[in-house]
Parts: structure tokens; sequence; C-alpha cells
């Protein structure tokens, strides 16, 4: 599959590309990435045809969403999808008053947690300003699981479901936006919220990737089942997927634990065996999935972007999926290109 190849965006009349771009990065998370790397990061991936663009009023307070509108202005709207996501509401403040970790020189907002139904609209709003465009087409609720939350979670998501659902579906049934999900880092939490409402779309991060698939249990038959879209985010589980098994590598924004690192080394040779770059094996893994239309990948270099366009297209044989399931490090019923 190239990068530029539209798909269709679960049960919605919206098309993706299979690449979309994630907005994170230039939000200066863990360290500054300048005005104009930003730009042409963005104006790169437009010219390879990527139609997808992904952000949060989170990634560094604002400055992502900023940087991401900036970018964008003087193309066609109509040309491209845009999503961001609701959860937080941000409040001006002094940069010396701002507990920026793990964002660097980001946005002169405060963060603050808000799953209200006004919160919710308030944040939606903000955000139309931050990008300076006149619509949104997808709409995630952010952070509501267990990797955010902690023992607030379930709190969390009744006040996400009762509040922010709310808000969303009436923006949706309004037209104001085409498609409504929920973006956290545990399947079992969109499971849950695809039980309880009626979502179109998820984003998941690191949790469907070439180590882990338990995901394929029950939420993605459900996601397939019901028509919902699961865009992937994370799909190098923070780094390892990308650099293999290399001194310092990380898993889940954290150094990769023993057992981890040598599940990929394993990997890396059967890799090798069949000249196969471990990230192109990653990034199209996830494409094969029928529920999963679009892999969203952030950087922090125009280069290293067009590594993540290359690997997209790189010939991959049917006998490396096979010897990845054949030595039990790819599960049997896992969709392979």
């Amino acid at each position: 599959m190239k990068p530029d190849a539209k798909v269709k965006f679960g049960r919605t009349d919206l098309e993706v590309t299979a690449f979309g771009f994630g907005t994170a990065p230039i939000g200066n998370i863990f360290r500054e990435i300048d005005e104009e790397t930003s730009d042409g990061m963005i104006q790169s991936a437009w010219d390879a045809g990527v139609r997808y663009y992904d952000t949060a009023p989170m990634y560094g307070h604002g400055l992502a969403e900023l940087r991401t509108g900036h970018s964008l202005r003087w193309k066609n709207r109509d040309d491209f999808v845009l999503s961001s996501k609701v959860g937080r509401v941000l409040k001006p403040a002094r940069k010396q008053d701002i507990d920026y970790a793990p964002w660097t020189n980001a946005g002169r907002f405060t963060l603050n947690f808000d799953y209200s139904y006004d919160g919710t609209m308030r944040s939606f709003e903000d955000s139309l300003q931050r990008l300076n465009l006149e619509h949104m087409d997808i709409v995630f609720i952010h952070d509501i699981d267990v990797f955010t939350r902690g023992a607030e979670q379930p709190e969390v998501f009744r006040q996400a479901m009762d509040g922010a659902w709310k808000a969303l579906s009436d923006l949706r049934d309004q037209g104001v936006v085409k498609a409504i999900g929920v973006g956290v880092n545990e399947w079992e939490v969109c499971q849950t919220a695809l039980e309880q409402r009626d979502f179109d779309c998820f984003l998941l991060a690191g949790r469907y990737t070439l180590l882990e698939q338990d995901s394929l249990d029950t939420f993605l038959p459900l996601c397939e089942e019901r028509g919902a879209a699961v865009v992937v985010g994370g799909g190098f589980n923070s780094g390892i997927l990308a650099t293999g098994a290399v001194e310092g590598a990380k898993y889940n924004y954290a150094p990769a634990p023993a057992g981890i690192m040598e599940r990929v080394r394993k990997i890396e040779a059967v890799c090798a065996e069949h000249n196969v770059p471990l990230p192109a094996a990653a990034l199209q893994f996830v494409l094969a999935h029928p529920a999963i239309p679009s892999f969203i990948a952030g950087t922090r270099t125009v280069e290293r972007l067009q590594k993540n366009l290359a690997w997209f297209s790189h010939p991959i044989p049917a006998a490396f999926w096979a010897d990845l399931k054949a030595k039990g490090l790819l599960r049997e019923d896992a969709p392979t290109p």
C-alpha cells in the first residue's frame, strides 16, 4: 500500500490516507522543534500525498494545533481530513507558572481536564480558533484511560460518557463534525466505550502492533461488526519497532524491558533473513487489518518523515509473515498484507 492511498473511514463518508501525519512532535515533546522544521514536515507530507492530519490541545499546550493550522491554512479545506481531541480546556498563563513536562517551550496555556458538556464545547471551539480552520472532521475524547488517569479512571470515564459524548453526539447530529470517537492507550477502554455509546472511530496508541495483538480477541472484531474505524498511533510502540532492540530503546515511553528487547531481537532476525526493514514490517502489518484505515506517525525531521513514507511501499514477501507466525512471533489469526 502506498502512503497516499485513500481508504474509507469506517461507516462514515470520509476517506483518509493510509499514512496520517501525527503532530505530537511539533508540540515540542521532549525537545524543541523550530518553526521551519515543523512547517517543512507538514509541507513534505502534503507533497507526498498525505491528506490526514491529527492533532490535540494537549500537544505542546496548544502549540501543535497552532502549527498545524498555520501550515494547512492555505490548502483547500475539502482536500484533507483533520482530527483533534476534547477533554482538556486550555487557560492562558505566564510561562514561568506552567509545568510543561514532557513538553518543551510550549504554548502559554495550562492544561485542565474537563469532560463536561460545556467543557467539551469550549474545547472544540477553542481548537478551531487555534487551528484557524473552519471545521474539524473527526473529534476524539482524549485520555480517559487507566494509563493517564489511574485510580480516577472509572469516574473520568463516566463523566466523559455523560458529558463529552453528548456534546460530540450533538455536533455530529448537527453536521458540524463527521465522526466522533475516543483516543486512548488501552483497547479495553475503547471496547467499553463502543459497547456503551454509538462511536464512529477510535485512536488507539500502541496496542495493536507487531508486539501486541490482544485487541484481536474482542475489540477489533466488534469494530468490524459496528463499522467503527480504528486509527493506530504509536505503532512503533513509542520507539523500539523503529529503532530495533538497541541500547536505550523505548517501549511505551520508557526503557524497554528485557522481555520486549528479546522479542524484538527475534523479529529482527526474521527481518534480516528476508531483507525487510523492521519499521516497514511494523507499518505494513498494522494496515493489513480491515478495521484500520490509517497509521499515524509523528516525526522530528523531514528526513525521518521521508523514511516512514518509503517504508510503506517497501516490498515484503508473504514468506516473511509466515515465518513470524511459525516462530510464534505473530498471532496466527492476525491479518497480514
